[in-house]
């Protein structure tokens, strides 16, 4: 089986924010450049087409590979694109893991706080979306790991919706530990939108833009990541057949 036999489907979570439609837009469009396949994208939530009605219609009868657009595992992977793969069976379906935890977006973390002005004695505290499944909330601790690992520094976790501690919590407990340090935000979060916003506004001296700029290209890093993801599940769909 070769990648040019599997159509490429990419659900994203869905924002109501256009310049966040148009972020995760360009994802799409920069990956569908990049493979020979036939590329279908689809939402988790807020936007249409769902995922299921996306499998549904998906072309001919070759194998699904579903790259999620979401930086951890949780519910919308485990469930919503899950349920929804097997929708679609008997027809050939792998979905892949999260994009998250990966070394390429500690990267892109890193590359946003040094465009945003992240100075060497500042405390960094990283802001996720937030989730009820705990190996989500486990995956953004391991990035905080890997990216204090490549700053240099303890970087701890905030989250701005479904979990503990919360990002303004986190951030008062940084303050505290480290009196007369800026505190440095770095945004973890793939496009804007509401939760975009709402880290935007926290009480910290620097805070980051999403992982998708509004403006230009979409990282190479990122295009990598989903097209990695995309041609392993086509070898474990060649090496099961």
């Amino acid at each position: 089986m070769t990648a040019a036999e599997s159509v490429l489907v990419l659900p994203s979570h869905g924002t109501g924010d256009p310049v966040g439609q148009g972020a995760i837009r360009a994802l799409v469009d920069a990956v569908a450049a990049r493979v020979d396949v036939p590329v279908l994208d689809c939402f988790v939530d807020v936007q249409q087409p769902d995922v299921p009605a996306t499998l549904a219609i998906a072309p001919g009868e070759a194998p699904l590979v579903i790259v999620p657009l979401l930086l951890s595992t949780g519910y919308h992977v485990r469930v919503d694109v899950t349920e929804a793969a097997l929708s679609v069976a008997p027809r050939r379906t792998v979905v892949t893991p999260a994009l998250g935890p990966d070394d390429r977006l500690v990267d892109l973390l890193a590359l946003r706080l040094r465009e945003a002005g992240l100075r060497s004695t500042d405390q960094v505290v990283l802001a996720a979306a937030g989730s009820s499944d705990p190996d989500a909330v486990a995956d953004c601790a391991e990035v905080a790991a890997a990216l204090g690992r490549r700053l240099g520094t303890d970087v701890t976790v905030g989250f701005l919706a479904s979990a503990e501690p919360r990002l303004d919590a986190a951030i008062s407990t940084a303050r505290g530990a480290h009196p007369g340090r800026r505190i440095a935000v770095a945004t973890y979060l793939l496009a804007p939108g509401f939760f975009a916003r709402l880290a935007a506004a926290a009480d910290a001296e620097l805070v980051t833009a999403p992982l998708l700029s509004a403006d230009g290209p979409p990282p190479a890093e990122l295009v990598d990541l989903v097209i990695d993801r995309y041609s392993q599940a086509v070898r474990l769909q060649a090496a099961t057949a």
